[in-house]
């Protein structure tokens, strides 16, 4: 199974890119939020995390294989969760993709049906099933660190190891949340837990002055 593909982008459609890796050119399925990331990288060299799968009739013997890519591990992650909800299917979370995995994730955990409601292909009743059956394991999602601040040299594992420690200390889901977004906006560099739970509880301070 290929699960990470390198090679220069040659072609952007609506719902797939052409990878041209050595002397072959591969298709590779990507659902909007990844399309959009990828408008300013025409004929660079980019890495992919990939999921692959048949698609088709097996009784029918008429099985494609199929590639889907994603730009992170943690968004490959999350699609394969958001896939295991009963009804929903790789197609349907392809086509329903059309937000960040930070902005679907949170609102699985803040229960908002209304918001996942809107996205394509997902009515109230299949926004109900992804909430009963997603919203304790999203957490670390709704947490993602954007590329930006990937580049400010913040990575998610600081982001989720900070969480967790939160978590540990009493704070509650979305207040944890919300304190590690708000040292994140900052824009500074964390290198680590120590430094990210120093800046939080120094803003901490500086509010309560």
């Amino acid at each position: 199974m290929i699960t990470k593909i390198t090679g220069r982008l040659v072609a952007l459609m609506d719902d797939a890119l052409t990878l041209q890796v050595g002397p072959c050119e591969h298709e590779v399925l990507i659902p909007e939020f990844t399309r959009r990331q990828l408008q300013a990288e025409m004929n660079q060299e980019i890495n992919l995390y990939t999921i692959e799968y048949l698609e088709g009739n097996p009784m029918q013997g008429r099985m494609t294989p199929r590639m889907i890519g994603f730009l992170t591990e943690v968004e490959r992650e999350f699609f394969e969760l958001f896939c295991s909800v009963d009804g929903v299917g790789v197609k349907k979370a392809l086509r329903a993709m059309v937000r960040p995995v930070k902005e679907v994730a949170t609102a699985i955990e803040e229960q908002d049906t209304k918001g996942l409601s809107t996205l394509p292909g997902i009515g109230p009743a299949m926004s109900e099933r992804i909430v009963a059956k997603l919203r304790r394991k999203v957490p670390k999602f709704a947490l993602m660190v954007a590329r930006a601040e990937v580049e400010s040299e913040v990575t998610s594992d600081v982001v989720s190891e900070t969480y967790d420690v939160l978590r540990r200390l009493g704070h509650g889901e979305s207040d944890a949340r919300r304190l590690v977004d708000a040292a994140l906006s900052t824009k500074a560099k964390y290198k680590d837990v120590q430094s990210l739970l120093q800046a939080i509880y120094q803003q901490g301070r500086d509010t309560d002055v």
